[in-house]
This record gives structure tokens, C-alpha cells and sequence, in this order.
């Protein structure tokens, strides 16, 4: 693009959304220039629209500028998604912001929410708690102030056995076409006109009846056929994977290739009559046995269940306490907003900073954990936080009593309310310490190899064993995950003089001999090559190529046609 053509765009985004809310300096747009975890690079543009219809002008003036578009929403993936990698995007890049656009609406009695593109999980969980509903993902992604439309658009996990990745069959979205115009697509199943404009501002302004919504029985607004196949435990294949064609389906699982305006998803009836129960285990056997005979045996699987080895105890015990003191005693309630300070500080003062500070100031934080978790963490290497339905318990209390019955092989505890809260909110904390762990020990981490792999339902073996050539370049090796989807998060923090990429791929090769999938939930972003049949899902859905070109190591040209890609030196 020339000068004047840049010139021009940037009047044009002016225009649209106003002078205040088209930021060009580098300082002003580094925080949306640099990834919660890895990614980075230049743009013309950082522009937040504050209406749908503003956002709708500002994806126009874009396309037919020819830039390319990334579309960004609350900036916490942990693959770099959403963000820049490197320079050489065709035309220029602006980056599209949506946090201004957060409204959400409640339809259908609470059975179901309509989410705008910066709708954050926290506040979709707030907007439901009257209705005694609750969305697809509780607390994890939520408390860092992740977007409901991110999440569908990675197809996103969670903690939840019994609901899946994210998914959505109804949604309006912006489409471009092969000949560079750009198209609304209004599949949301409700009727706001014709005309996009006209259609967007009633979106935007809920100005539509409950006459006007489709009950769209015919399409699906979560994954129901979930809770089913994560029981085949018996299957050579993984439960839920970000290339699983069962999941792709116009925004679900797009990573930026279309503009996504709204979603309409199901919410959840909230349970409250749950037990929790704390179980350590000194090898994976009984652990393995004890998520077979519940997923095949039992008439539902289990609320719940996520794992976490000794050494993630350890880790997120030592440098995630600061964040656990902050959930417990502010809620999730301040949570984004603390991220988005904390993202602003870095911004200013260098990336970093503000974790050392928060680690230096942690060591004033009291122990928070219960003792009887500190117990078992002395006694045993794997740890399994357990919650099922009150109709489970008694099952449950039997099974868990043969397994772990109290010796040295494994033990188990009914967990207070107290101590349930606890539990989960420790393992949720573990995915941010690999982060502070870099930022506080800089001159002995080189980086962190981040993976998050998808098992096989049929795999028994399910711990990692690194060869000795691995093992000895890494620091920590952290593993925890949602244990019974076999959806494991494996964090390798590795030593100084380590080359990152090559430690990874030689992880893939590993993998891919144990027929894992991977990415399982953070989807490919700029850190996993797109396998053929997702890369065939993004050239169906953005034919020219203009929006997030580059992901999942795809080319960057113009109508998919190669061009050389800052991924291409990673074999």
C-alpha cells in the first residue's frame, strides 16, 4: 500500500468510529500488537468500533483497502492467534478490537444468549446467574477475561465433561468474497431485515421480538452429541481436537477467517447439589481405571475432573499464588480489568515487569492451600479433583474406595465446600505459572513450549515420558488437563540455549507416534501448522485470504497463492 492509500484508509476508519478510537503509535497499540503468550508484530492500525455498525464500516473501508484484517477480541489465547506474527502481511494489517462491543442478550426464557464479538465469559456467567443458568465454560478462560465469541470461533474447550469444545451452528457474521467485496451472512436465526445496516443496529440495540427468533431446532447452539462420544473410551481417536471436521461450521472454529458480529448459544441449567472429591495417586493406573469405569459405567459422565502432577502443584503453588489470593478475595468480578491494567503497564514499563513485581509481592500472600491438600501433595505425584452429580455420589464413594483406598498407592478426601473451591481455583492458576516462572528466571529460561494435545478416548498410557535428550533441556515440565476428555496441557519450561522450535517438533514427532491431536482447545494460532482438513475449512470460509492470513503457518497470499511467511523456518 502507498502512503496515500494508508492516508486515506485511516480518514476513512476516522470517519467510522472517531479520531480517539484509531490508535497508530506504537506505543498506544502495543498491547494489541503483542500476544498474551507468544506473537507480535507491526500495524498500520489498531481501530475499536462501539457499534456493530461501526465495526460492519470499518471491515468495508478494510476490504476494500485490500489490507489484511485480524479481528481481535480480548487478546488471551495462548497460541497468538489474534494477534500479529511478524511483518510482512499483503497490503498492511489493521487490527480490528472488539472489546467496546460487549452487550449480550438473554432470549428464550435463559435457554439460550445472544453475544456480541467482546462479550467476555465473565459477563455472559453474571448476565445468567439470575436465571439459574450458566454458559458453556465457568471460571478458567472466564477469570482472565477471555470473549465468548474467541472462544467459539477456536473452538475452545473447557472444564466441563459433559459439554465440549464451544460450537455453534447459528451466528451472523461477514463474509469476504472471492471477488474482494464483503458479504453479511445472517444465520442467527432471527429476523432483523435486509438491510445490514438496519439489521446491525437492532442487533445491536436488542430491538427485536421474541416473534422474531426461531427456535432452530434443526441447528445446533452447543455440541450435543458430546457427552455421548467422550464415553467411547474404547475409540482410536481423540474426544475433541481444533481440526475436527465434526466442529467446524461457519464461525465455530474460524480463528479470524470471518468477522463474526453475534453467536447464539445454549446456556446450562446451574448445578448446585455437586460433591467434590480430592484424589492423589502414586502412579496413572488407577487413575486410568478410575476414568474408564465411570465414563463407561456410569449413566452420565462425571460434572468435572481435572488433573494435575506434583511438579504443576508445586509451580502454580509458588508463582500462581499472588493470582489465587486475587480470584479468592476480588472474584472474577475485577479480574479483566486487572489483566487489561496489567497489559497496559507492560506495555508502558516492558513486558514482564509486572510479574516480577506481583512475584515479589506474593511472597506476603498467606498459604491458601487446605492442609489436607497439602498432605497429599507430600505423599502422591498425580492429583485428580473430582465433581459429580449429587445422583453420582454414592456410585462414586464406592469406586473411589476400591481404587484408592488409603495406602501408599493412592488416598481420596470428600472436599468441604471450602476445599472445593480451592482445588479447582489451584489447577486453574497452574496456567499462567509457566508464565510468571519466565518473567521472574529470565536468565535461566529460554521460553516455554506450550502444547495442548489431545489423547485418543482409547489411551491407557496417557502420562508423558520425555527421552533423556528432552528431559535434560527442560527446567520444569508442567502437566495438568481435563483428565477425562484426555485433553492434557503440557508446559515445558526449557533451559537457556535451548532452540524452542526444535524442542517442540521433536515433541510433534513424539506425538504423532502416540496418534495424538494437537492443538486439542487454543487452536493453531501462529505456534501449530494447520492440518490439511482445517486448512480446507479456512480456504472455504475466506476465499481471498485477507483475514488472519498466516494462521495455522498457511500462506499469506492473496486467494490462497504462496507467498513466503515468517512461519516458514519452522520445519
Amino acid at each position: 500500500m502507498t502512503g496515500k492509500r494508508d492516508t486515506e484508509l485511516l480518514e476513512r476508519l476516522r470517519d467510522a468510529v472517531g479520531r480517539r478510537h484509531v490508535l497508530t503509535s506504537a506505543r498506544e497499540t502495543a498491547r494489541y500488537r503483542q500476544g498474551y503468550r507468544t506473537g507480535s508484530g507491526p500495524a498500520l492500525a489498531v481501530v475499536q468500533p462501539g457499534s456493530l455498525v461501526e465495526l460492519w464500516k470499518v471491515a468495508q473501508a478494510c476490504v476494500a483497502a485490500d489490507v489484511s484484517i485480524i479481528m481481535q477480541a480480548s487478546n488471551t489465547g495462548l497460541t497468538g492467534g489474534s494477534t500479529p506474527d511478524g511483518a510482512d502481511y499483503p497490503g498492511g494489517l489493521v487490527i480490528i478490537s472488539t472489546t467496546r462491543l460487549s452487550a449480550l442478550h438473554v432470549i428464550r426464557n435463559g435457554a439460550q444468549v445472544l453475544c456480541l464479538p467482546g462479550t467476555t465469559l465473565h459477563r455472559l456467567e453474571q448476565a445468567l446467574r439470575p436465571h439459574g443458568r450458566e454458559p458453556h465454560s465457568v471460571i478458567g478462560s472466564s477469570c482472565l477475561g477471555a470473549s465468548v465469541v474467541g472462544g467459539v470461533c477456536n473452538n475452545s474447550g473447557g472444564s466441563l465433561v459433559r459439554r465440549g469444545p464451544a460450537y455453534t451452528e447459528l451466528a451472523l457474521y461477514a463474509q469476504v468474497r472471492p471477488d474482494g467485496t464483503l458479504a453479511l451472512v445472517n444465520h442467527l436465526g432471527i429476523a432483523l431485515g435486509d438491510d445490514p445496516e438496519t439489521m446491525l443496529a437492532r442487533l445491536d440495540a436488542g430491538a427485536f421480538a421474541e416473534a422474531d427468533i426461531d427456535p432452530a431446532l434443526d441447528r445446533r447452539a452447543h455440541d450435543h452429541r458430546y457427552a455421548e462420544h467422550v464415553r467411547d473410551v474404547d475409540s482410536a481417536s481423540p474426544a475433541r481436537f481444533n481440526a475436527d471436521p465434526r466442529c467446524l461450521y461457519e464461525s465455530a472454529g474460524s480463528a479470524g477467517k470471518l468477522i463474526v458480529f453475534a453467536v447464539r448459544l445454549d446456556t446450562f441449567a446451574r448445578e448446585e447439589d455437586t460433591a467434590t472429591f480430592y484424589i492423589g495417586a502414586a502412579s496413572p493406573e488407577p487413575l486410568t481405571e478410575l476414568r474408564r469405569a465411570m465414563l463407561r459405567d456410569f449413566a452420565q459422565p462425571p460434572i468435572a475432573g481435572e488433573y494435575m502432577h506434583q511438579t504443576a502443584f508445586d509451580v502454580a503453588d509458588r508463582y500462581g499464588r499472588d493470582m489465587f489470593f486475587a480470584i479468592e478475595r476480588l472474584g472474577t468480578d475485577r479480574l479483566p480489568a486487572l489483566f487489561a491494567a496489567k497489559g497496559r503497564f507492560d506495555a508502558l514499563f516492558g513486558n514482564g515487569l509486572s510479574d516480577r513485581v506481583m512475584q515479589w509481592a506474593s511472597r506476603f500472600v498467606p498459604d491458601p492451600l487446605p492442609a489436607r491438600m497439602r498432605a497429599f501433595r507430600d505423599r502422591f505425584a498425580h492429583h485428580l479433583i473430582l465433581k459429580v452429580s449429587r445422583d453420582q455420589v454414592e456410585a462414586t464413594r464406592g469406586l473411589l474406595a476400591r481404587l484408592f483406598p488409603g495406602d501408599e498407592n493412592g488416598d481420596h478426601f470428600e472436599c468441604t465446600p471450602a476445599e472445593s473451591a480451592k482445588a479447582f481455583l489451584h489447577r486453574f492458576v497452574a496456567a499462567g505459572a509457566a508464565v510468571r516462572y519466565r518473567a521472574v528466571h529470565r536468565r535461566e529460561v529460554e521460553d516455554i513450549v506450550a502444547l495442548d494435545v489431545a489423547l485418543p478416548r482409547n489411551t491407557r498410557e496417557w502420562r508423558e515420558q520425555l527421552p533423556q535428550n528432552l528431559a535434560e533441556k527442560t527446567i520444569h515440565a508442567l502437566y495438568y488437563g481435563h483428565f477425562f476428555c484426555q485433553v492434557f496441557h503440557q508446559d515445558y519450561i526449557v533451559r537457556k540455549g535451548t532452540d524452542p522450535l526444535a524442542f517442540e517438533h521433536a515433541l510433534w514427532a513424539l506425538l504423532d507416534a502416540r496418534g495424538a491431536q494437537y492443538p486439542a482447545e487454543h487452536n493453531v494460532g501462529h505456534l501449530y501448522v494447520a492440518r490439511p482438513e482445517l486448512e480446507r475449512f479456512y480456504r472455504s470460509i475466506d476465499p481471498r485470504n485477507q483475514l488472519n492470513p498466516g494462521i495455522g503457518h498457511t500462506t499469506r497470499g492473496r486467494d490462497w497463492t504462496a507467498t513466503a511467511t515468517p512461519g516458514e523456518h519452522r520445519p
